[in-house]
């Protein structure tokens, strides 16, 4: 199932869908709103209308978009995966061809609901794109290899960098924007935590009486191994096993599933890993 999602007619279509949201986005709401969407998106937004308000030169999206992307795109080819990569400099490209050529529409006048939807649209529109193997771009990619090396909570990353670029755009443009583009990203941030769990674990807590069966299909599914501790039950005092694993959240329904195929009187309690040091395997992009 996972290597279905990472074939180009699947991939494509999807991340094109996703440019084309983003996009509409863009300028729908974050250009009636006059806010900043954060990452490099949010840096490129920045310095057009600073070149417009400074200079009046209207310098196209597409052309700083791609610019500012270069680097990201470059730590994306030497250390995250090569196709990641590739899906991502086409989200890059066509986000920002449909930026300049969608006109500016306003769906509504109303900074708070422009803050809250535009946060939503924005998170949904990443998140498809994440999950199908590629990124909007920008500091998704940082986020993104940070992560994978030092398992450090990529959207807390991508959080620190905006609020820099918010603190440059409220010194420069006044801060009731950036204090509204606070609302948008929390949002935003708050929509990827809920539909992307690449890099979110949950403990796995496993009564079974049949242990090194239940072990066996969690390391088929995760490739993460278990620890089997011996318990009593206070209940008839006889013997317990606890299966103990760590496992991807997004991967944890799939592994109760097998776990209750293999012994349907397993009792589970899945818990939200809040932080976790040591070795723990995380796949890599292609």
């Amino acid at each position: 199932m996972k290597e279905k999602w990472k074939k180009p007619y699947i991939v494509i279509p999807v991340v094109s869908i996703a440019a084309f949201i983003m996009a509409v986005n863009y300028k729908t709401f974050v250009a009636t709103g006059g806010l900043y969407p954060g990452g490099v998106s949010g840096l490129t937004i920045l310095l057009t209308r600073l070149f417009k308000s400074a200079f009046g030169i209207n310098v196209p999206f597409s052309v700083v978009n791609i610019a500012l992307n270069a680097i990201p795109v470059y730590i994306g080819f030497k250390f995250i995966g090569r196709n990641f990569t590739l899906y991502s400099c086409l989200m890059i490209l066509l986000s920002s061809i449909f930026t300049d050529l969608i006109p500016t529409y306003a769906v509504t006048e109303d900074i708070l609901l422009i803050s809250v939807f535009g946060g939503i649209i924005n998170g949904a529109a990443i998140c498809l794109c994440l999950n199908v193997g590629a990124t909007s771009g920008g500091t998704d990619f940082i986020s993104v290899f940070l992560s994978e090396k030092s398992g450090m909570d990529s959207f807390n990353i991508i959080l620190g960098f905006n609020a820099f670029i918010l603190c440059i755009a409220g010194f420069i443009f006044g801060w009731d924007k950036a204090l509204y583009s606070i609302i948008f990203q929390y949002t935003c941030t708050a929509v990827m935590r809920l539909l992307y769990k690449k890099f979110q674990q949950s403990t796995l807590f496993i009564v079974t009486n049949k242990p090194n069966e239940v072990c066996a299909a969690v390391y088929e599914l995760t490739t993460h191994g278990a620890t089997i501790l011996e318990g009593e039950g206070s209940y008839e005092h006889c013997e317990r096993n606890v299966v103990y694993s760590v496992v991807s959240a997004a991967q944890s329904k799939k592994v109760i599933k097998a776990v209750r195929e293999v012994d349907k009187g397993a009792f589970i309690n899945e818990v939200k890993t809040q932080k976790l040091l040591g070795n723990f395997f995380q796949p890599k992009e292609d």
